[in-house]
C-alpha cells in the first residue's frame, strides 16, 4: 500500500497542479473585485444596501457564488452573488444603476492593467521560483480580468452591458427589460455551449490584451 502510494505521489503533474491552483486564485480576485466595485459605486451614488450587506469588502467569501464558479470551468464564463442594488436611493435610477453596473468591467480592465503592469515589474527582477509563480498569478489575473470585463459587457440581461444599454431605454420599456434578467442566464448558457458569439468576444479580449499590452511597452 505504502509503495502504490508514493507510486502516485511522484506521478502527480505539481506543474499543473499550481496552475490551477494560480487559476482559480486569480479567478476569485476577478470576481471579487468586480463585485466589490458594484457596491462601492452604489454607495457613492447614495445606495446603503450593499454596505449594510457587508458587501464593500475584498472577502471573497462574502461574493463567491460556488456554482458560478464552478461554471467558470465548464462553461467558460460564471458568476459571483450578485451585490444588492436599491434603485430608490438613486436620484436618477437609470443612470445610477448603468453607473453601477459599468464599475465592474471597468474595475476589471483597470486590474487587469495592473496586473500587466506588475508583469512588466517582475521581469526587470533577478529569475526564482516565487518570481515564476507571481508572474504566472499576474498573467493570468490579466487575462481572466479582461475576459470578464468584456465578458460583461454584453448587453444581455443580467450582464451590466444590459443595464447600461437600458438608460437609452423609455421608461415604459424599462422594467419590462429589467425583468427578463431571470431567463438571460438560460439564453448564455445555450449560447456558450452552442459556441455562437465566442469568437466576436475572444477578439474583443484580445484587442484589450494587445492595446494593454502596446500602452505599456510590454514584449508579449
Amino acid at each position: 500500500m505504502l509503495h502504490y502510494l508514493r507510486e502516485l505521489f511522484y506521478a502527480l503533474d505539481f506543474a499543473s497542479m499550481s496552475a490551477a491552483v494560480l487559476r482559480v486564485a486569480a479567478i476569485i480576485l476577478c470576481m471579487t473585485v468586480h463585485e466589490t466595485c458594484h457596491g462601492l459605486a452604489a454607495y457613492a451614488l447614495g445606495d446603503p444596501t450593499a454596505k449594510s450587506m457587508h458587501r464593500l469588502s475584498l472577502n471573497p467569501l462574502r461574493h463567491i457564488d460556488w456554482l458560478g464558479l464552478a461554471l467558470m470551468f465548464v462553461a467558460g464564463f460564471g458568476w459571483a452573488k450578485p451585490v444588492p442594488v436599491d434603485l430608490r436611493y438613486f436620484k436618477k435610477p437609470k443612470q445610477g444603476m448603468a453607473l453601477t453596473a459599468l464599475a465592474g468591467p471597468v474595475s476589471n480592465f483597470v486590474l487587469a492593467f495592473l496586473a500587466l503592469l506588475a508583469c512588466k515589474a517582475i521581469l526587470y527582477m533577478p529569475y526564482s521560483d516565487g518570481c515564476g509563480l507571481a508572474f504566472s498569478f499576474c498573467y493570468y489575473t490579466a487575462i481572466l480580468s479582461i475576459g470578464l470585463g468584456v465578458f460583461n459587457l454584453i448587453p444581455i440581461p443580467p450582464l451590466d452591458g444590459s443595464k447600461v444599454l437600458a438608460v437609452l431605454l423609455p421608461d415604459r420599456f424599462y422594467g419590462t427589460w429589467m425583468h427578463y434578467e431571470r431567463y438571460g442566464m438560460v439564453v448564455l448558457l445555450a449560447l456558450s455551449f452552442a459556441g455562437i458569439g465566442t469568437g466576436v468576444i475572444d477578439a474583443a479580449i484580445n484587442g484589450v490584451y494587445y492595446a494593454m499590452s502596446m500602452l505599456l511597452g510590454m514584449p508579449f
